[in-house]
């Protein structure tokens, strides 16, 4: 008996040491959980609103989903799908009640991988809390972070697999919402279920979820632990950021092509998160909110803060904006947006100063058959902020996308770039399409990321 005994002890000491890791640093490093580990931003949701003020891309009927644009969501769960750029075994979510002008109550929140429309992998949904409560209130003007959810189905960040998967955060919402915060042009389907239907987003199945939406609700940015080396991107800016044209569901706008170069380099140690509004401008609209919308979202100086300098884990910011306050719809001179371009620029530097600043120049829409747009006034003033962009001082560093897009002989976009990508039409000459967001992600230097004391590939 004592031998058998001994026999079965050394079997479990053999056993458990089996599940030591031979290498306890790369465990560590694995897991997210090291010395070093961080928050770092891994996706974004400039929010705007109240829904429906914006310009969506390729939006289902949302009468069914939402019919009552002043009621808002009422007793109903949205999952909400998103690909974050980063992923880690731990996310928090931030939830947003910006432009609303009730509190919201969202309870049943969870967060799952996303197999396939609405429906989740099987086993990875999880529960999320707010301080160790399962339902959070937010005020209106006010967003709130969630507790860390650990995310079971990432058992190694790093690993090349979960590349472009899609995260499916769903929540309830608790009686009615009022006026919705939102991002309007996602150009990602993501899913909702009728009004009245209660909670459902513990469910991973798909039959709760009858309904569709081209945008994001409420939710607006996504942080995973990552690495102490992890960093992310931030562009920043109006259509031609959010990706107005590229292709429904096919992340192919200029931050997802330099996503995907910068991937190569850094692997899982890197994000580029969009914080584009389709319409957007850098000085106006001068008031915005609830009771005083605009389709192009808040002013970049009035949502700089939210969008970059509250985000975890930024090392760099490319900022693509202006043609809008040219046209017809801002009627802006350029010394405003210039002085509006200038005094962001400072605040920047004086309270994250750890952000490298890079400017890129403004695309050209000569010739656009946006009645807003297109006009030869506008496309001077365009220059002229393009000459600012690139003078010494201004920026750290500069891309130039206007090279990249322009066609000399016509002063607009370049021929290949000019059919939309979303729906098949002949284009506005305003937005380029896939092929013209390819060449802009292909344009920038790889070299303006790379960490202090280190090169990166061209």
């Amino acid at each position: 008996m004592r031998r058998l005994a001994g026999l079965i002890l050394s079997c479990l000491v053999l056993s458990a040491l089996a599940l030591l890791p031979s290498d306890p640093a790369a465990a560590a490093r694995r897991d997210g959980a090291s010395a070093g580990a961080k928050w770092v931003v891994s996706w974004v949701g400039s929010v705007q609103g109240p829904y429906p003020v914006g310009n969506p891309s390729a939006q289902p009927d949302q009468r069914f989903a939402f019919p009552s644009e002043a009621a808002g969501a009422r007793d109903q769960t949205l999952r909400m799908v998103v690909r974050p750029d980063l992923w880690g075994r731990e996310a928090r979510l931030r939830f947003s009640n910006a432009f609303g002008t009730r509190p919201v109550t969202f309870d049943g929140v969870h967060a799952g991988l996303q197999l396939g429309g609405p429906a989740l992998l099987k086993s990875s949904n999880r529960p999320v809390t707010f301080g160790g409560k399962a339902s959070v209130t937010v005020a209106p003007g006010q967003s709130v972070w969630s507790d860390p959810v650990r995310l079971a189905f990432v058992r190694d960040p790093a690993d090349p697999l979960l590349a472009g998967r899609k995260l499916a955060v769903s929540f309830h919402v608790a009686g009615e919402s009022g006026p919705m915060t939102w991002h309007a042009k996602a150009l990602q389907t993501s899913y909702v279920s009728p009004p009245g239907s209660g909670a459902h987003g513990h469910e991973e199945a798909e039959a709760a979820f009858p309904y569709a939406t081209a945008s994001w609700f409420f939710l607006d940015a996504v942080e995973m632990r990552a690495p102490a080396d992890a960093f992310a991107i931030v562009a920043f800016g109006d259509s031609i950021t959010d990706g107005t044209a590229s292709t429904m569901n096919g992340d192919d706008r200029w931050p997802d092509v330099l996503s995907r170069r910068l991937k190569a380099i850094y692997g899982n140690r890197v994000a580029v998160v969009n914080a584009g509004i389709g319409g957007n401008q850098i000085a106006g609209p001068a008031e915005y909110g609830p009771q005083k919308p605009f389709p192009g979202g808040p002013s970049a100086k009035s949502r700089i803060d939210r969008d970059v300098s509250a985000l975890s884990g930024v090392s760099a910011l490319i900022w693509l904006e202006g043609i809008n306050d040219f046209s017809r719809n801002g009627n802006a001179g350029f010394d405003t947006v210039k002085a509006a371009m200038d005094e962001v620029l400072a605040r920047l530097r004086k309270e994250r100063p750890d952000i490298r600043l890079i400017g890129a120049t403004v695309t050209s829409a000569l010739g656009s058959s946006s009645p807003a747009h297109g006009f030869v006034e506008q496309d001077e003033k365009r220059r002229d902020l393009n000459d600012h962009i690139r003078a010494p001082g201004v920026f750290d560093a500069v891309v130039d996308f206007d090279a990249a897009t322009l066609d000399p002989s016509s002063g607009g976009l370049k021929e290949e770039f000019v059919p939309e990508s979303t729906t098949g039409g002949k284009g506005d000459r305003l937005h380029p399409n896939r092929s013209g967001y390819h060449a802009m992600g292909q344009a920038i230097d790889l070299g303006l990321f790379a960490p202090k004391g280190k090169a990166a590939q061209r």
